[in-house]
Formats: structure tokens, C-alpha cells, sequence
């Protein structure tokens, strides 16, 4: 089943203490970079998540945020050590007089100092943790049904753009039944005027005409060619269906392409292989964003 990189997944749970909120972005990319953001009650939880996120996600560009909104909001209010505050509060009033400095900033001064303000960041309890994590598995849930939803939009172009090679080889075919013989004629006719039609060895001539035209013969890579785009369209319908696989399989394509052109010596089939080119460099566009 083809998958795309690029996906959204966001899911949300309210419960009488707290609304928990996961939002899940990706972009294409070689390996799974996940950048992931969560509340410090749950530090001790990353390594969890990251490994889940290895296992479902696999690949791609990955930010992650997970939120808690308390309905209290006096949860995770800042506590002030008013004795270390008063303390803090004398000694800079005390210095500032001995200095014969301004004193009136000393209760702003005191209030920066070091373990003045504490937040209460005590671990989250566990209905906690499940709350979170039942919204964590819903926004991955929708994330991944996005990544399927793409996926089956770059199936629908990439068989299009796959069946339009095999399409431009058929139109191959029909300009190949002229080709041997205008190959002979420009030959016989250069040779004609080059040393005269009299002094033409005729089997000398038969014998590089027949090592000429192998050389220049493409049914090999037809056949090749044809066989990679049909294990292409296999491949996109397989349960394994990967991009790395796909991408393997177009470069085998873009071989025998370029090969055919090179052994054209004919216009119109040249004209034809640029068509492919461009066919298939837009399927290999395509493929750096599957999964």
C-alpha cells in the first residue's frame, strides 16, 4: 500500500481536570527525524513515545507536540519563598546603603535571585498519563489516515505517468518498421556518392550493413523496459509498496531509456524518449515522498 510522507494528525480529550492536545506534522525525508515537544511533568515519558514513533511513523520529518491545558489553572502556578525573598530583600537593602546606592529596585533585584519563584512541576499522575496517551494514539491515528488519503493520490499519478511510458513504447514500435530501411538507404546513398555506385563491394557492404543495424537494434531494451514498468505497476499494488523499492525500480527504467534513445537514429523516436525522460523524472519527484 503506497503512503506518503507528508501528514497531519491532530487529536484532542477534555477531561474535568485538564484538555490534552497532540498535534502530528511531517515532510519527506531519508529517516524518521522527530522533533518532539511535551510537557516537562512528562519528560520521563519521551523515550516511550520515541519508540512508538520508530515503530508506527517509521520515516520522514516529524514534529511532534503534546499539550496540556489544566482546567485549574492555579495547578501549576508559580510559588514565591517569601522568607528567602525577605532575606534576599535585606542583604541587597543592606549593601545598597553601606554603597550609598538607589535602593528602590532591591524587591525586583530579590525577586530574579535564585529559588524565589518555583513552579509545581511534580510528576503527573497516571490517569494523566493515560489521557495523553489515548490523545497521542488518536492525532496518530488521523495522521496516518492523511498519509494513506496521499498515498492513494500519488498511486492514481503514478500509474498514469508509468502507463504513459509504456504508452510512448507502443508508439516506438510503429515508427520501428521504417527505421532498418531508411538506415540502409542513407547508408547505400552515401557510399554511392561517396566512391560511386560502381565501386560499392555489395557483400562487403551487406556484411557492415548487418554489424551496423545490431548495434543499433533496441528490441533488448524494449523488452527490458517493458518489464520494469509492469513490475513498476506490480509494485505500486503490492502490501510492501515502499518508495526506496519503487525508486530502485525507476532507476532500472531510466537505463533503459536512456539507452534507447542512444540507439535510436531516428527523430521521431527521439522525440519520443525525451517524452519518457520527462515522464519519468516526474514519477522519481513522486517517490521522494513515499514511505
Amino acid at each position: 500500500m503506497i503512503k506518503s510522507m507528508t501528514g497531519f494528525g491532530i487529536g484532542t480529550k477534555e477531561s474535568a481536570k485538564a484538555k490534552y492536545t497532540v498535534e502530528i506534522k511531517s515532510l519527506n525525508s531519508k529517516y524518521l527525524e522527530l522533533n518532539l515537544k511535551l510537557p516537562k511533568v512528562f519528560s520521563e515519558k519521551e523515550l516511550f513515545l520515541r519508540n512508538e514513533c520508530t515503530k508506527l511513523i517509521e520515516r520522514g520529518k516529524v514534529n511532534m507536540l503534546l499539550n496540556i491545558e489544566y482546567t485549574d489553572t492555579t495547578v501549576n502556578a508559580a510559588k514565591i519563598d517569601t522568607q528567602l525573598l525577605k532575606n534576599y530583600y535585606i542583604q541587597i537593602k543592606n549593601v545598597a546603603v553601606e554603597l550609598g546606592e538607589d535602593v528602590q529596585n532591591a524587591l525586583a533585584l530579590a525577586l530574579n535571585l535564585p529559588d524565589v519563584i518555583n513552579y509545581d512541576e511534580d510528576a503527573a499522575d497516571e490517569d494523566e498519563w493515560k489521557d495523553l496517551l489515548s490523545t497521542f494514539y488518536s492525532a496518530l491515528e488521523k495522521f496516518q489516515q492523511f498519509r494513506d488519503d496521499e498515498g492513494a493520490v500519488l498511486k492514481t499519478d503514478l500509474v498514469k505517468r508509468n502507463q504513459s511510458i509504456l504508452d510512448s513504447l507502443e508508439e516506438v514500435e510503429k515508427f520501428e518498421t521504417s527505421r532498418i530501411p531508411m538506415i540502409r538507404e542513407r547508408i547505400n546513398h552515401y557510399l554511392e556518392e561517396t566512391v560511386g555506385k560502381e565501386n560499392v563491394d555489395r557483400n562487403r557492404f551487406e556484411q557492415e550493413l548487418i554489424y551496423y543495424i545490431d548495434k543499433l537494434d533496441i528490441t533488448e531494451e524494449k523488452v527490458r523496459l517493458r518489464s520494469h514498468c509492469e513490475y513498476f505497476a506490480k509494485a505500486l499494488n503490492s502490501s510492501d509498496a515502499n518508495g526506496k523499492k519503487l525508486g530502485f525500480i525507476s532507476q532500472e527504467m531510466g537505463r533503459e531509456i536512456n539507452t534507447l534513445g542512444s540507439k535510436a537514429n531516428n527523430a521521431q523516436i527521439q522525440q519520443i524518449v525525451v517524452g519518457m525522460k520527462e515522464e519519468l523524472e516526474k514519477i522519481k519527484e513522486q517517490l521522494l515522498n513515499i514511505l
